[in-house]
């Protein structure tokens, strides 16, 4: 299984994943997820903590474990990007 179609097994209740048809949409999406963009801007959270809610989420998932290192290594690289 490739890194996008893990990605989308996680977030399978998610509208917007389903308009996901390459790794560059699934990395702009994490991007607004890593932001919080989707949010009111008085309850965001920080970048930190939706990576850990993000990483937290990836461990629990069903991923084979070599799926879940992809894609917890893909959300480490883009936050360390958006600093």
């Amino acid at each position: 299984m490739n890194i996008l179609e893990a990605f989308k097994k996680i977030w399978p209740q998610r509208h917007a994943t389903a308009n996901i048809e390459s790794e560059e949409d699934m990395q702009r999406y994490i991007v607004i997820e890593l932001k919080d963009e989707l949010t009111h801007p008085r309850v965001r959270k920080t970048k930190q903590q939706k990576l850990e809610l993000a990483v937290e989420r990836i461990n629990d998932s069903p991923l084979e474990q070599q799926e879940k290192e992809q894609l917890i290594e893909e959300y480490k690289k883009i936050a360390a990007q958006l600093d």
